[in-house]
Parts: structure tokens; C-alpha cells; sequence
């Protein structure tokens, strides 16, 4: 008799290098939010960054929980380059304005790590775009009729 093979199922997202860099994203973003409050930075550079952090962790739950295979009406990898693309400019734009005029040395501290930000950023936009030009729509094809039947 032979054995049935066991199918190995890909890692989860909580096991993925995109899980990594997302979770280092989220805390370089955290800490550059906290150095902007503590320096009482100009209100844009601190609700700039807060709304990434917060973009950034609903993202963070849409992968680990699958919910990007449940809500199919949107192509969630697109809208995650798409969010890497607008986040990397403008926290490029905070960091520089930041780090010009020497204020204090929170304000300085926020805007390393603000460009920290745009470095994982790039590097999560990376990582999607590869994602995008090796299975560009395999969880999200349209089943044909003989699959529905068959499933």
C-alpha cells in the first residue's frame, strides 16, 4: 500500500519575511511617532506618522487573520504597494522637514527614525511588487464553472 503524501501548506503570514518587515516597519514607525510627541514636533509630523502606524497594524491584521481571502472585492497586495508608495513619500517629506531646522534632539531622533521608516517601507513595497510579478492573481482568478462544481 502506499502512503498518502501529505501536502505541505506554505507558511502562514506570521512566518513570512513580508510578516518581518511589516512588524520592523510598524515598530520604527512607533518609536518615530513617540520621539515626534515627546519633541512636540509641528502636529503634522506626529498625525502623519500615527496614521501610518495605524495603517500599517490594520494591514498587519488583514494578512494574519486572512481576511484579504475572505474580502475578494479588493486586490489587497495593489492596495498595499499603493499605501508603501504614498507612505514613503510622505514620511520622507516629515523626516527631512525634521531633521532641517535643529530643534531638539527628539525632533532629530524622530526624523532618523522617520527615514528608518522609508527604508522598510521600501523594502515591504519591494517585497509586494515581487509577489506581484510571480503569482499576480492566483488567489484571485475567477472560478470557472467546473471548479465551483468540483468544490
Amino acid at each position: 500500500m502506499e502512503s498518502p503524501q501529505e501536502v505541505a501548506e506554505p507558511a502562514g503570514f506570521c512566518c513570512s519575511l513580508k510578516c518581518f518587515v511589516k512588524l520592523l516597519r510598524l515598530a520604527v514607525n512607533v518609536v518615530s511617532t513617540i520621539f515626534f510627541i515627546k519633541a512636540q514636533a509641528p502636529e503634522p509630523y506626529i498625525v502623519i506618522s500615527a496614521f501610518e502606524v495605524t495603517i500599517i497594524f490594520c494591514f498587519i491584521v488583514l494578512y494574519t487573520c486572512k481576511l484579504d481571502r475572505v474580502l475578494r472585492a479588493f486586490f489587497w497586495p495593489l492596495f498595499d504597494v499603493i499605501n508603501s508608495m504614498v507612505t514613503t513619500l510622505s514620511m520622507l517629506i516629515v523626516s527631512v522637514l525634521a531633521l532641517i531646522p535643529e530643534t531638539s534632539k527628539m525632533s532629530i531622533l524622530g526624523g532618523v527614525f522617520g527615514l528608518l521608516t522609508v527604508i522598510c517601507t521600501i523594502a515591504d513595497c519591494a517585497l509586494m511588487c515581487q509577489k506581484l510579478q510571480i503569482k499576480p492573481h492566483r488567489l484571485y482568478q475567477k472560478r470557472s464553472a467546473d471548479d465551483i462544481d468540483e468544490g
